[in-house]
Parts: structure tokens; C-alpha cells; sequence
């Protein structure tokens, strides 16, 4: 296991654990009442779920229209002949992550599904399963925030947050993609071999 690997692995163990303390910390600090803060708002909380379950239908609704017409394995189709012209025959497993990558700002119980097949077919310890990983944790359900969210509080006009979310998000696949072949490149170059 590399430096880096352990490093990574030291930050993401502590990652939460310290930002809820952080936050205990803080809030004792600004003599926040926290549990009747808390209290509050899980209250606060159940109303707005309840608020929003039409508009999760609806998108839901839309998400299995794509799935089931089959647009995402021809995406995935399309990619892989446009990166092939380019002879980048090196990164051809990574194309099994498309439809990971088309799904997720969808849907994260969609694309939950999508990383599940991943993992069946190439183990969760492999390359792609590793980087299906980070994939998910890097990315965000755009379209069901913006719709279920925006939706709830009648907000029509979302000016330019819908492209800086997809921009976000690519940006989230390309990091994903580029920790993934520096922490499990190693995976990937064993997964070529065979």
C-alpha cells in the first residue's frame, strides 16, 4: 500500500467523526441549545419529506422512462466508438462506468443500482468497483434535487444553477476518475493482464 493510499485512508476514516464534533464543539461554544435544536429540526425535517413526495414520484416516473427505452446503453455505445477513434484502447474498462456517470444525476437509488451491477460483474475490490465508489461519492442527483427541492419551494426559474451542477458533476467524474487510476491503477493494470 502506497503513502498516498494510507494518507487517504487516514482522512476518510476521520473525516466524519471530526466534522461532528466540530459541529458539538461549536455549537457548546455559541451556547446553542443543541438537542432542542435537534429536536427541531427532525420535526422540520418529516414535514418537508412529506412535501416532497409528488415531486420525487414524478421524476422517479421519468428516470425509469429512460432506463427502460434503453438510452443509456446507447450513450454508453456512443462514447466508447468516439473514444476508440481517438486509440485510447488503455481506458476501455473505464467505459462500464458511463452509464454510472449518465445515471447519477439522476437518480442516486438508480445509479445505487447501476454501481450493484458493476460490482457483480467485476467485484467491489476491483478497479471499477473502487472507482464506482468514488464515482458516487463525488457526484451529485442533480436533476432530483433540483427538481424535488426547487419543486417544493415553487422556484421556476433556476437561472444558471443547473449548469453549474452539471459542471460540478463532470467535474466530480473526471476527479473520480483520476483518483481512481492513482489509487487503484495498480487493479486496473492486473485487470488488463489477465
Amino acid at each position: 500500500m502506497s503513502g498516498f493510499q494510507e494518507f487517504a485512508g487516514f482522512v476518510s476514516q476521520w473525516t466524519l467523526p471530526a466534522t461532528i464534533l466540530l459541529i458539538v464543539v461549536w455549537g457548546a461554544w455559541r451556547r446553542v441549545p443543541m438537542y432542542e435544536s435537534f429536536i427541531t429540526g427532525a420535526k422540520e425535517g418529516f414535514s418537508v419529506a412529506v412535501m416532497i413526495i409528488p415531486y420525487l414520484v414524478a421524476i422517479l416516473f421519468a428516470i425509469k422512462i429512460f432506463v427502460a427505452g434503453g438510452i443509456f446503453e446507447d450513450m454508453k455505445l456512443l462514447a466508447e466508438a468516439v473514444l476508440r477513434q481517438f486509440d485510447m484502447e488503455r481506458f476501455a474498462q473505464t467505459f462500464d462506468l458511463l452509464p454510472l456517470a449518465f445515471t447519477r444525476p439522476l437518480s442516486g437509488s438508480g445509479a445505487r443500482g447501476v454501481m450493484l451491477e458493476i460490482f457483480d460483474q467485476h467485484g467491489p475490490d476491483s478497479f471499477l468497483g473502487q472507482t464506482a465508489s468514488l464515482m458516487m461519492g463525488s457526484t451529485e442527483t442533480t436533476f432530483y434535487v433540483l427538481t424535488v427541492y426547487f419543486g417544493s419551494v415553487n422556484i421556476s426559474k433556476i437561472r444558471h444553477t443547473l449548469s453549474a451542477c452539471l459542471i460540478a458533476d463532470v467535474a466530480g467524474v473526471i476527479a473520480s476518475l483520476f483518483l481512481g487510476y492513482a489509487l487503484y491503477g495498480h487493479l486496473a493494470a492486473a485487470a488488463v493482464a489477465k
